[in-house]
């Protein structure tokens, strides 16, 4: 709820929160005197976000506010623990972030698309391929245009292998 003051002109927010309001005020008191759990806090709200992004920066923010978490074991400055939170969290988007990106996409590259998956595969000569023209080719029952790798005519009904693939039409081989 916004309240507007007539000593100062425009919103004065902050006051109502912090002055009027003693459960708010209970509770940053007791955050700022226990600092350990407010970065554990940040941690935890970059891990679940984390989860919602999937590119990894929020879990290197996590790492580095859980560093920050362990610093406010040992010192009461809050400088100290936001240098350690920046320095951990730089460290960790470098030095953490490739090697989990490379962990969870190891096997991508062996997955092949549409029509990588087509290369090698044998199909037949629906329409025959003309020397030094085109054809049709049916492959797992789809119909390709195809030419001839060496230019020579492929009679209907022959058995071909697929080479490879230029836009929508198939370079084949007899099998």
């Amino acid at each position: 709820m916004l309240f507007f003051c007539e000593r100062f002109d425009g919103i004065i927010f902050y006051y109502y929160l912090y002055k009027r309001n003693q459960t708010f005020k209970a509770m940053m008191d007791y955050l700022i005197q226990n600092l350990w759990l407010t970065w554990l806090l940040v941690g935890l709200v970059c891990l679940i976000l984390e989860l919602m992004n999937g590119d990894l920066y929020l879990m290197c923010f996590a790492i580095g506010s859980l560093c920050a978490s362990l610093t406010s074991a040992f010192t009461d400055s809050f400088v100290v623990q936001v240098v350690v939170f920046a320095v951990f969290s730089v460290l960790s988007i470098f030095l953490v972030r490739p090697v989990a990106l490379k962990y969870l996409h190891q096997g991508a590259d062996k997955r092949l698309s549409n029509a990588e998956a087509l290369i090698g595969r044998e199909g037949k000569v629906t329409d025959a391929i003309e020397a030094g023209g085109y054809g049709r080719v049916k492959i797992d029952g789809d119909s390709w245009k195809a030419q001839s790798i060496d230019g020579a005519a492929i009679d209907q009904g022959v058995a071909v292998r697929i080479l490879r693939l230029d836009s929508i039409i198939a370079t084949v081989e007899r099998c």
